[in-house]
């Protein structure tokens, strides 16, 4: 592969005052030990999609398979304007070449597991995951995705960083299926 890794990663893990209160979750345990070695490009789905900073709160209702983003105070559905921006995301994520995603834990747009999906009673269950996270697995099924804070475990690092090195991009192996077959 010709250049650094790049790696997407929510742009609150690094640094950047996206959150919806204006606030950050700096990880430096990915900004200091992977920065120097990948290109890290921050992806923020709730800022690019068009909503302000700050921003009323989140939280992710109703089906567990298809849950509506809504927010929490006022009860705005912006489900339709999220899964519009991460088709558009996820079509432009295939020229940005990235080798793997990291993405902020607890986030209803990029939460990957254990993500509290609130039913019309109010209870939560706990088996969701994000809009963008689900957009990510869906187009880009063998891409390494990771929650930013399983990465503070030296093995976990170890194995994201393997499968990252090892991840082959499908413009990649089309080329060399195509150039083996000459």
């Amino acid at each position: 592969m010709d250049g650094p890794i790049r790696i997407g990663i929510s742009a609150c893990l690094l640094g950047k005052s996206v959150r919806y209160n204006g606030s950050h979750k700096h990880a430096p345990w990915i900004t200091d030990a992977c920065g120097s070695c990948w290109e890290l490009v921050g992806i923020c789905p709730e800022v690019e999609c068009g909503l302000p900073i700050p921003r009323e709160p989140m939280r992710l209702e109703g089906d567990p398979l298809r849950p509506r983003l809504v927010t929490v105070e006022t009860g705005v559905d912006l489900t339709d304007t999220m899964l519009a921006w991460c088709a558009r995301k996820v079509e432009e994520l295939e020229e940005a070449r990235l080798s793997g995603l990291i993405l902020k834990e607890n986030s209803p747009s990029c939460g990957l597991s254990v993500l509290e999906i609130f039913q019309k009673d109010g209870v939560p269950i706990k088996t969701g995951r994000g809009l963008f996270a689900n957009a990510l697995l869906s187009h880009f099924p063998l891409l390494p995705l990771i929650e930013g804070d399983a990465l503070q475990e030296a093995t976990v690092r170890a194995d994201f960083l393997e499968k990252v090195t090892d991840y082959r991009h499908p413009q990649e192996s089309l080329r060399k299926s195509q150039g083996d077959s000459d």
